[in-house]
């Protein structure tokens, strides 16, 4: 898939676990999973925009296009 989500870079750049990131998103620690494994095949901006005042990041800290 071209893209990539790089949420574990970053959750380990914070040093945060999943379960306390998914805690202050909203969602699941199972939904954090499927992100992280790069098994999601959507992600609805509210969620996007939820990762990244969690995480203090960008967008395009997250997701990276990656040519197959």
């Amino acid at each position: 898939m071209p893209i990539v989500v790089r949420l574990d870079v970053e959750l380990a750049k914070r040093k945060m676990s999943v379960g306390e990131f998914a805690e202050r998103v909203g969602l699941t620690p199972a939904n954090v999973a499927v992100l992280k494994n790069g098994r999601a095949k959507a992600v609805r901006f509210s969620t996007l925009e939820a990762m990244c005042r969690v995480l203090q990041c960008q967008p395009g800290d997250l997701l990276e296009w990656v040519e197959d």
